[in-house]
């Protein structure tokens, strides 16, 4: 039996394809995992609320603002059209979107890591009704985070479909546009569910209030900057969806009302860019 070398270093490049995109998912699932936990200040020694103690309120605020903005600028130009094309030089398509979702994981554990604590309060609920009220709004705003990843491709979201692919030796398949489930009702329900989630809390400090206008600002500039791109890439299809479905108000209708033609999106706001 002859040895074939050049079948041996395919196999072992798939493999380690593979090992990659499961591994940079992993770091991931910890990523999103504590983000919930950061985000309700629940069980975990560094929250929005309690993060490093002892600095003053201008030097949190400077920290705090720059960890926010070192997360908005790895999370927009990595998500860039052009972007990709230059990384897809150096880094093989196929974890391309791993080797993204790896980075943006360790830019929020860095986050979570060296958060600085603002402990002033700008408002404390304690009516319980009200306590309710807002804790299930928290939970109902992650869960819909989570929900809106699989209504589009949440293996493709995280790369998990491109190097199972890569594994297979199939090409990538296109999954074009649609709109399904919550995205007939928003065009961005994923990143509703975060605004509702890093909103919703019976105490809001001066960190967690930060952190909340931050990501709401980012959230807004970078889906103006997406639906940008997808009008580009997609043309009259997205144009028609955008025309008829609001962007982050259920019942908010556009100005213009088109039919929506169509599938998924699978970007972290429900697009194909991230």
């Amino acid at each position: 039996m002859t040895h074939n070398p050049s079948s041996a270093h395919t196999r072992t490049r798939r493999i380690l394809v593979v090992a990659y995109g499961v591994a940079s998912y992993l770091v991931f699932l910890v990523a999103f995992c504590y983000a919930v936990v950061f985000v309700g200040g629940i069980l975990v020694p560094r929250t929005v609320d309690h993060g490093i103690d002892g600095a003053s309120f201008a030097v949190a605020l400077v920290i705090n603002t720059l960890l926010l903005g070192l997360f908005a600028v790895q999370h927009s130009v990595m998500a860039r059209p052009a972007f990709k094309r230059w990384w897809t030089r150096f880094v093989p398509p196929a974890i391309e979107r791993s080797t993204y979702v790896l980075l943006a994981s360790l830019v929020l554990l860095l986050l979570y890591w060296q958060w600085r604590t603002m402990p002033a309060v700008i408002w404390q609920v304690d009516q319980p009704a009200a306590r309710v009220l807002l804790w299930t709004l928290f939970a109902a705003g992650w869960a819909t985070v989570l929900a809106a990843t699989f209504m589009i491709d949440h293996f493709e979201l995280f790369g998990l479909r491109q190097v199972f692919a890569a594994w297979r030796g199939s090409p990538r398949r296109e999954t074009g546009f649609r709109a399904t489930l919550l995205y007939r009702l928003v065009r961005h329900p994923l990143m509703l569910g975060f605004l509702v989630a890093f909103w919703a809390t019976p105490e809001m400090t001066a960190g967690h209030l930060l952190f909340a206008i931050g990501t709401t600002g980012y959230i807004l500039i970078a889906i103006q900057i997406e639906e940008r791109d997808l009008v580009a890439e997609l043309g009259a299809s997205y144009q028609a969806y955008r025309n008829s479905v609001p962007m982050l108000v259920p019942g908010m209708r556009p100005r213009r009302s088109c039919p929506v033609t169509g599938a998924t999106t699978d970007g972290f706001s429900g697009a194909a860019h991230g």
